[in-house]
């Protein structure tokens, strides 16, 4: 099992892992469902811990319908990405009806290369999270979807991400979030069946002091 740590700070990165988390994921601004780290914090995440980093690339809160200019800022940071030298990016765009955004999707994760990518919650907000499986399993370099099955908790969810995890055909991992937590982590891996999970509190409490 594969315990992915979502942190906004060097200080809960590094005790993240020192909790036995297996990977990061470094945002900003979490309260708002992450957005684009600062470039510092990520090179020093990046050289100092010993377990890989994704890192988020989202240029705003609020929906995942991007524009041109944003498509342009969400490469920027996948440029800092591939500097710090993280192990992977983590972006979700949809269109306007909530379908995935095919095209822009396909253009950034082939400008992402060689860094792999995760398809972050925007999936969540489609209607039917499988149909957006269908189409990210056949976008190159699109390695994982992170989801709850479009509910607000994998153990809501749970019935959609098995699902999720037949439709992806062993082609794309489900990474399951949702209330995932050190007390829980165990009981949603069994009854999901995936091999990766990520919470903000995964591996315990990370509150540091400022």
């Amino acid at each position: 099992m594969i315990k992915e740590a979502c942190v906004e700070s060097f200080l809960e990165a590094r005790l993240a892992q020192d909790k036995g988390a297996n990977r990061i994921e470094l945002c900003s601004d979490l309260a708002n469902d992450g957005l684009t780290p600062d470039f510092e914090i990520l090179k020093k995440a990046c050289s100092e811990l010993d377990i890989p980093v994704m890192v988020m690339a989202r240029p705003r809160a609020g929906n995942f319908v991007h524009s041109a200019e944003e498509i342009e800022a969400m490469k920027a940071a996948i440029d800092q990405a591939k500097e710090a030298g993280a192990a992977g990016v983590v972006f979700g765009l949809l269109t306007p009806n909530n379908k995935i955004d095919e095209a822009n999707t396909r253009l950034l994760a082939e400008y992402a290369k060689p860094l792999p990518v995760t398809f972050h919650k925007a999936i969540d907000e489609m209607d039917d999270p499988e149909e957006g499986v269908r189409i990210l399993k056949t976008i190159p370099n699109i390695k994982r979807i992170l989801s709850s099955g479009g509910k607000a908790t994998a153990l809501e969810g749970q019935e959609v991400i098995r699902n999720m995890i037949a439709e992806a055909e062993g082609k794309i991992i489900i990474l399951v979030a949702g209330k995932v937590t050190i007390d829980n982590v165990s009981e949603i891996q069994q009854i999901t069946g995936t091999t990766e999970l990520h919470g903000r509190k995964i591996v315990g409490d990370l509150t540091t002091k400022k």
